[in-house]
């Protein structure tokens, strides 16, 4: 439990901090809520804590508003844990020290934008594969309002994720920049250029990155993109599949990975690093459509019997 500050901490906001959230379970019952685990039991098989000490950091969770509590049953009464404003506002503090723990403890201190295969984050990311995306899951959209970022009307989402988007053209010399200029473009048109072909294959395509809303609307009306982008600027994704980062300057931002689920959130496939972009883009729309073929035919096989 939260240990009794000395006088002097009173005003030290990190003292402060540690003890609400600086304990061991206490941080991990916040990352698996994060991850989309909201009931008792499933946090008890995931953390493989005793069910006291749970229930204990849990009651600290809630008297400090990082928890709050929603009913999902009656007679008898049960509940779900959901983060409060407070807790999802931990999602930096949290991919801050996967970011510190990828580089320092289980990598060599290397600072670098990409993973080699292999590598923590990457190992991370493959494992997914066979787990859900939370549900619902919903980011800002350059489609306007917010989107989940599995799509409800396909039987398949390719979400890939970006550092960030760059200039679509120079602009002439009575304008200025389009917003969010600083970063790569290439997987945006590539994906572009293929938004046909993955919609003839019942795949919906979701961009994600850490770029403000409006910048990402600027790029994609500029490029005139047929999917929307998604804007984890609160890094409500990264925290919750535990994506890879890196820091250019000032801002953090997403490795390129490609997610692809199906439209019950079960994540089939994972590629990552992606270092040849165009043959990952070629790569999610074979596995793409190889999962959509694989839900039609079981959907046609329960409609027969």
């Amino acid at each position: 439990m939260a240990r009794d500050l000395r006088e002097h901490e009173a005003f030290c906001a990190i003292a402060q901090g540690a003890a609400v959230i600086g304990e061991w379970w206490s941080l991990l019952i916040v990352r698996e809520v994060t991850r989309g685990r909201h009931r008792f039991d499933d946090l008890h098989a995931e953390l493989g804590i005793s069910r006291r000490v749970l229930a204990e950091r849990l009651k600290h969770l809630l008297d400090h508003d990082v928890l709050e509590r929603r009913p999902y049953q009656q007679r008898p009464t049960r509940y779900e844990y959901h983060l409060t404003g407070a807790g999802r506002a931990l999602a930096p503090v949290l991919i801050g020290l996967q970011d510190w723990a990828d580089r320092f403890v289980l990598g060599d201190g290397t600072l670098t934008g990409e993973a080699a295969p292999g590598s923590a984050g990457s190992e991370r990311l493959h494992a997914l594969a066979g787990t859900s995306v939370p549900a619902p899951l919903f980011l800002p959209s350059t489609a306007g309002g917010e989107q989940d970022v599995v799509a409800g009307d396909a039987p398949v989402t390719v979400i890939f994720t970006y550092p960030a988007t760059g200039s679509p053209a120079p602009p002439p010399a009575d304008r200025s920049p389009t917003p969010g200029t600083a970063g790569c473009t290439l997987e945006n048109r590539l994906f572009r250029d293929s938004a046909a072909a993955f919609a003839e294959a019942g795949v919906a395509l979701r961009g994600v990155s850490t770029q403000r809303p409006d910048e990402q609307r600027a790029f994609a009306e500029a490029e005139d993109l047929p999917f929307p982008l998604l804007s984890d600027v609160d890094l409500t994704l990264c925290a919750a599949l535990r994506l890879p980062t890196f820091r250019a300057g000032q801002d953090l931002r997403l490795k390129r990975a490609i997610v692809i689920a199906d439209a019950g959130r079960t994540i089939h496939h994972v590629l990552h690093p992606v270092t040849d972009l165009p043959a990952a883009v070629e790569e999610a729309l074979r596995l793409g459509a190889g999962v959509a073929r694989e839900r039609q035919a079981g959907a046609g096989a329960r409609i027969r019997r």
